[in-house]
């Protein structure tokens, strides 16, 4: 596929950011973090003091065929219903989007279930969920790519109605078990480092999880130089949506929030596949999930919060949407030395 051609990040605006933080009424790095955020979306945006108006969370669903292997506490069907928990707004990410003032739109890119139109749902089944990787390749690279390029639409439409920050989440049982398998294969680490306990699975569970994915990777031998081949056979069509969001909005120089471990790992593929889009992502916090770690650490990137969380949907990235706020006010809104009459260090 045609990859969209990424914009460079900004330098010169990242700079002015740093240097108007230098002259905010406090000790040079003293705010942490958050100046070094405040620094980064500069440069994302190529505007020296970025203000965000509408915050959207794109929740990539669908299903896995490797869930009828017991790898999973819950059963496909959760899957969808947890989408029409979602779109009646009674899941995590629905409240905390609201607090943080965000819109949350869904997208079936592959649930085994016809949904009716409903507000905030788009339609764009590529398949009804991904084949059983035990058995074959969980999709063809056509469908990936098809995948991806929902993903780009979909962040593009909504950038062209004003988003102008995006968080990425997913819903999918059997997700981790996709997720840990990309990441084995993509870090090199062995698949007993990477895989943690999904929706809540016992020690027999965890055993049984880690062999089947050993086992899916020894048969389907993804190769780790090309990651659209790691993806499509043993990925999932909603780590291949997500990546296609980072994709539509890093061109537009939207920044994107990447939530917990299925979201990093749709990160780490985009990353591969991609590498210019790696400065317009901010890693939201640390998942409890084991393979999470791994994907920063190939990522190079330090999350704003460790929360012990471990849900998915984008809530660990709608959270952060407040720590991207807060450093942008405070670069935009805090007065000078000389603005406030304050004497500056010598």
């Amino acid at each position: 596929m045609n990859y969209p051609t990424i914009p460079s990040f900004d330098i010169s605006s990242a700079n002015l950011a740093r240097s108007r933080q230098g002259m905010l009424t406090k000790p040079s790095g003293s705010l942490g973090l958050l100046e070094d955020l405040s620094i980064q979306l500069a440069g994302m945006t190529g505007k020296e003091r970025p203000r965000f108006h509408r915050k959207g969370v794109i929740v990539m669903a669908a299903d896995h065929g490797i869930a009828m292997e017991g790898v999973s506490a819950y059963p496909s069907e959760v899957t969808a219903q947890m989408v029409l928990n979602f779109l009646n707004n009674g899941a995590a990410v629905n409240v905390l989007a609201r607090h943080a003032g965000a819109f949350v739109r869904v997208v079936d890119i592959g649930v085994s279930y016809d949904f009716h139109a409903m507000e905030g749902l788009l339609h764009r089944k590529i398949a009804n969920g991904t084949l059983n990787m035990l058995k074959g390749p969980a999709m063809t690279r056509t469908q990936a790519e098809a995948a991806m390029q929902v993903g780009i639409e979909v962040v593009q439409s909504e950038i062209n109605t004003s988003l102008d920050l995006v968080a990425i989440g997913e819903m999918g049982i059997g997700n981790t078990t996709a997720s840990s398998a990309i990441t084995a294969v993509l870090t090199g680490l062995p698949v007993e480092q990477v895989t943690g306990r999904g929706t809540g699975i016992d020690d027999i569970g965890l055993r049984k999880k880690v062999r089947v994915i050993q086992e899916a990777i020894r048969f389907n031998e993804p190769d780790p130089q090309d990651p659209l081949d790691v993806l499509a056979k043993v990925g999932g069509l909603e780590i291949a949506g997500l990546a296609g969001v980072i994709f539509g909005a890093a061109a537009r120089r939207v920044p994107v929030v990447v939530d917990g471990f299925i979201s990093g790992v749709a990160a780490l593929v985009a990353v591969k596949l991609v590498p210019e889009v790696k400065p317009y992502l901010i890693a939201s916090h640390q998942s409890v999930e084991i393979g999470h770690q791994a994907i920063w650490n190939a990522l190079g990137l330090r999350p704003l919060l460790d929360l012990g969380m471990r849900l998915g949907e984008g809530t660990g990235a709608v959270l952060a949407f407040h720590l991207v706020e807060a450093a942008t006010r405070l670069l935009d809104e805090m007065a000078t030395f000389d603005e406030a009459g304050v004497s500056n260090k010598e």
